[in-house]
């Protein structure tokens, strides 16, 4: 029997060049290796493409611009015409999850992304951004958020703890959900994997039956990708929407 390796293995973190200083723990690990390989491709990817700026762009031009207005419509829909000087930071951060998302299809690489350390860090700087905006630019005013305008006042006893309850509850939402579809899909590719190998193993019979899991592999392979696309899509397009929130709470 060929031994396989475990579903949740691909998740662990190894040191790579391990460091302390002060006694905490700030080793080298795999998983800063494939953030610093994303944040390299990505500079390699997004410089190379705008190097030229041909009047005629070409495919790798073409795929950047692509994407550059793809994120500009997002922030400019949901946002607003105000929100353009927040598109930097919202291209950044889709890019980056985009390009975390993709690496971890790769075989024998790191889906920094399935790890709800990393994906609650991006979450609390949207968080943390969106407030300060919030404040900075309406002041005490940015409490009308939590008191939506329209509603008897008797109700806001019930109203305001909600409207609250759910601010606080957005990085820990935004987080878990890109980190689960991550961790989830990544999951079931392997099992179905190691189900494929386990069968291959066997002989011909075993062959033979591994052709219809080997198939839905594929299939599964094709959707991650998809859901790489969108959980970036996403995580993103809630960020514009929290945005929006802070810079006009009254709404």
């Amino acid at each position: 029997m060929v031994a396989v390796a475990g579903p949740l293995e691909q998740f662990e973190i190894k040191p790579i060049a391990e460091m302390q200083v002060a006694g905490i723990d700030v080793s080298f690990t795999n998983s800063s290796l494939w953030m610093v390989i994303v944040v390299t491709a990505l500079t390699f990817f997004l410089v190379g493409g705008t190097r030229k700026n041909a009047l005629v762009p070409g495919r790798w031009q073409a795929m950047v611009e692509m994407a550059y207005e793809f994120i500009a419509n997002m922030v400019k829909e949901n946002v607003g015409r105000e929100g353009k000087q927040y598109f930097p930071f919202i291209f950044t951060l889709f890019m980056f999850i985009l390009g975390s998302n993709l690496a971890g299809m790769i075989p024998y690489s790191f889906t920094t992304t399935s790890h709800i350390i990393v994906t609650f860090a991006l979450a609390a700087v949207v968080f943390v951004g969106v407030t300060l905006i919030g404040f900075a630019k309406h002041g005490i005013g940015f409490l009308k958020l939590f008191a939506p305008s329209g509603v008897p006042a008797p109700l806001y006893i019930l109203i305001v703890p909600i409207e609250v309850m759910s601010y606080f509850t957005r990085p820990i939402s935004l987080s878990v959900r890109l980190f689960a579809n991550m961790l989830a899909g990544h999951i079931m590719m392997k099992v179905f994997a190691g189900f494929i190998i386990s069968l291959g193993a066997i002989g011909f019979a075993g062959q033979a039956a591994a052709v219809l899991p080997f198939a839905f592999n594929i299939f599964l392979t094709g959707l991650e990708i998809l859901v790489a696309f969108l959980q970036a899509y996403v995580f993103a397009i809630l960020s514009c929407i929290y945005l929006h929130d802070a810079m006009h709470p009254a709404h």
